[in-house]
């Protein structure tokens, strides 16, 4: 098989994307495995390659078959949207213009064969907003350009996977939109994905909306029998291991230890708290149910120090692991 063609998206150009981009691909092992190619502006990259010392060659191209996918080139589809006085470390409509541009054309990409997964550099909201993209971030945005009605998040860092049936909502928000249906989908997407993986028969835990999984109806509102018990039973009617409404706390030190593969979690903090304490740096997101592989670094654009060539990779490199993973495979 030959290596997979992965689109970095290099985010928003005042963020630390184009650092950890110049980081990421100094690493040779990447080259074996894939062929990266990114979708920004070159000359934001040679910026970049100068902060963090980098001796990469920029290498800008209009086509994937242009590209020479070779250790030491960073093959670049260069849109030019950057002036180069853009500074580092601020919110701009201008940046968050192109962020939106580089997401657009990874996406025309893949579906049009050019590239076989994407993999994106962090995006800043407010900066996407002020441009005029009105999304509330990676997710919704991809689900907006690929026509897909429906996507979950899921998110993965040592020891811990996580798949959320709701996001970016207010907590009395999720609790509403919360249905057996959504939850039925989101465990369903959750268990294609990881076999497509290599986990053949995974193990899935699903979280209680109310403390104590409501304890027999003590707390909330019967939510869990309401919203969540119907799914599960779903689920396991097709022999899937899926096991719940389990208390929150007690489920993620059961998944920490190994007792499960995927833990479903009901809204945004439920999920993100566990994850990014068990290692922001290397955590990735992953949106599932798109028509297109997308894994992303989970963390933001980190303004504060965008600039000063102190970002970190390791997150950039897992998520292009996990592309690599989960990439349609060539002949």
């Amino acid at each position: 098989m030959s290596r997979p063609i992965i689109a970095i998206t290099m985010g928003d150009p005042a963020g630390v994307g184009p650092e950890i981009i110049m980081r990421s691909l100094a690493h040779g092992e990447v080259y074996d495995a894939c062929r990266p190619l990114v979708v920004g502006d070159a000359n934001r990259l040679r910026a970049a390659a100068r902060i963090v010392d980098s001796t990469l060659d920029v290498h800008a191209v209009s086509r994937p078959d242009e590209a020479e996918f070779k250790s030491g080139i960073v093959d670049v589809i260069d849109l030019g949207l950057v002036p180069d006085d853009l500074p580092f470390g601020a919110v701009s409509p201008v940046a968050g213009e192109a962020a939106y541009r580089y997401i657009e054309r990874a996406c025309r990409l893949v579906v049009e064969g050019g590239a076989d997964a994407i993999c994106t550099a962090p995006i800043s909201k407010e900066a996407l907003h002020a441009a005029g993209h009105r999304y509330p971030g990676h997710t919704e945005l991809l689900a907006h350009l690929t026509g897909t009605p429906e996507v979950s998040m899921m998110l993965t860092a040592p020891r811990l996977r996580v798949i959320h049936v709701t996001t970016h909502i207010g907590l009395l928000d999720a609790i509403a939109r919360i249905n057996a249906g959504l939850v039925e989908r989101t465990i369903r997407r959750g268990h294609e994905t990881l076999i497509k993986a290599g986990i053949a028969d995974p193990r899935i835990g699903v979280c209680a909306i109310n403390p104590h999984a409501g304890e027999n109806g003590l707390f909330g509102h019967g939510e869990e029998a309401e919203k969540i018990a119907p799914a599960i039973a779903a689920t396991r009617a097709e022999g899937w291991k899926v096991e719940g409404p389990l208390p929150a706390d007690t489920l993620f030190f059961r998944a920490a230890r190994g007792d499960f593969d995927l833990v479903v979690a009901m809204y945004h903090d439920q999920g993100h708290g566990p994850i990014k304490v068990f290692g922001i740096e290397a955590g990735v997101n992953i949106t599932v149910g798109l028509p297109v592989v997308r894994t992303s670094v989970d963390h933001g654009t980190a303004f504060d120090i965008a600039g000063k060539g102190i970002a970190d990779e390791r997150s950039l490199l897992e998520a292009l692991r996990q592309a690599i993973e989960l990439a349609p495979k060539r002949d």
